[in-house]
């Protein structure tokens, strides 16, 4: 049974040690925005159009808290991954055990400390009337399942760490699995509508949390609970996490805005943005993954001193997401047709996914270059570039651009966000190379 003290990116093939990583963990990561996929497609049979858009703003706002755990799941990974890849046991241990405490300390404080203030959120977005009640409803039940959601991804986390890439990704695959079961049968076969896709949603976290906590105990992560190392590990973590947070929030912040920007068109437009916001994570599932997945590669070969090795990680992770992406757009340039029958999507939001699926789809090539520009620098030192980065997409290579576009509708919107999605992508890549090209010079 492989321990904490076996680093296995050390050696072998790193085109190799990517593609499975980077696989296997978008698999998981893929199955958590499938539930919410999967939610959207039963919810949209009923064919109103309120409750569609209404899942699109609560979308927004479970974006947020995604993307906190996911920006602590960065550190987590990048942290014990190092520590492992030193070799150092009892470290990795009481780290493994420290995370999974913060992780669920601001998991429920973040989650429940949402909910009285749901309705002014949801307006400030643009809902309003049905729509904002509607949200609101959803998000009543779902933000207090935060801390499951935390734990079941910080044990995934964990788990890459240590290079289990199989049970990492099954951490959050039987979560998609119990929502694709039991989403018909409480949409549909109980008649709960919305109220029965929140409950399935609090089920499959439920799911996650146990199988993750399994299977970090399995691998004997977990030592015990030291009081006095909570803190001292909270500040190790924070370097790391706490740039890797802001980054990842500012994804959303940038959604929001395009969001409130599309709500202007009315339901059927903000119904539209919905379904591409919950076929993206599912389609470029490899790129969400990049950041965490090519973390523990970098940071074993950084703790090792194997700095070729480093730099030759980067450059095939770059390889591999231009492979993948350009694989997702083509499978949804050809299924477009499919997924506005699907999702029964008209007006509006067929033309916008009709769009996005021919040509916006493309802007994943930049956006996938800042995943591994964001990796590099989270693991190797310069979290805060990270940070700067995504923040400069998500307002200087947003706001502007996703304005200038309103004037020509809500296609308009998306094609200026992915205008500054390409430069901001473009300059976090040539600084990440620029970067790892010093790496080990005297």
């Amino acid at each position: 049974m492989p321990t904490p003290s076996t680093p296995r990116f050390v050696t072998g093939p790193l085109f190799r040690h990517v593609a499975v990583m980077s696989t296997t963990s978008a698999i998981g990561l893929v199955a958590v925005f499938v539930v919410d996929l999967i939610n959207l497609f039963y919810i949209s049979r009923l064919g109103e159009q309120s409750i569609a858009a209404a899942v699109g703003f609560a979308g927004v706002v479970g974006f947020f808290h995604t993307s906190l755990c996911i920006g602590l799941t960065i550190g987590i990974t990048a942290v014990v991954a190092r520590t492992v890849g030193a070799g150092r046991v009892l470290d990795a241990q009481r780290l493994a055990m420290s995370s999974l405490f913060w992780m669920l300390l601001l998991a429920l404080l973040i989650g429940s400390g949402t909910a009285p203030f749901l309705h002014p959120l949801l307006r400030a977005l643009g809902a309003t009337g049905e729509t904002e009640r509607l949200a609101a409803r959803y998000l009543a039940v779902t933000v207090h399942a935060l801390p499951l959601l935390g734990i079941g991804m910080a044990s995934s986390a964990l788990l890459r760490s240590v290079g289990d890439a199989r049970g990492a990704m099954a951490v959050t695959l039987g979560a998609a699995l119990v929502t694709a079961v039991l989403d018909p049968i409480l949409i549909f076969g109980l008649h709960m509508g919305l109220d029965g896709a929140a409950a399935t949603a609090v089920v499959s976290r439920s799911l996650m949390a146990y199988v993750g906590l399994r299977g970090v105990l399995r691998h004997r992560m977990l030592g015990r609970l030291d009081r006095a190392s909570l803190w001292p590990d909270a500040k190790l973590l924070a370097v790391v996490a706490g740039p890797a947070v802001l980054t990842n929030l500012a994804t959303p912040v940038g959604a929001a805005f395009v969001t409130h920007a599309i709500a202007q068109f009315g339901a059927s437009a903000v119904a539209g943005q919905a379904i591409i916001d919950r076929v993206t994570p599912v389609a470029f599932g490899t790129i969400y993954a990049l950041s965490g997945a090519v973390g523990p590669i970098l940071a074993q070969n950084l703790g090792a001193g194997q700095f070729d090795r480093v730099r030759e990680g980067l450059r095939a992770s770059l390889w591999f997401m231009l492979i993948a992406v350009g694989s997702a757009w083509l499978l949804l340039a050809l299924g477009q047709h499919l997924l506005v029958q699907a999702f029964s999507a008209e007006g509006d939001a067929a033309q916008l996914i009709r769009m996005f699926c021919s040509w916006l789809a493309a802007s994943f090539l930049f956006a996938g270059a800042l995943f591994v520009a964001n990796a590099a620098f989270n693991n190797l030192g310069r979290p805060l570039w990270s940070t700067g980065f995504n923040w400069a997409r998500a307002t200087l290579g947003t706001i502007p651009f996703a304005w200038w576009g309103a004037q020509y509708g809500p296609v308009g919107v998306l094609a200026g966000a992915a205008i500054g999605s390409a430069i901001f992508g473009s300059l976090a890549m040539l600084v990440a190379f620029r970067l790892v090209g010093r790496m080990g010079v005297k």
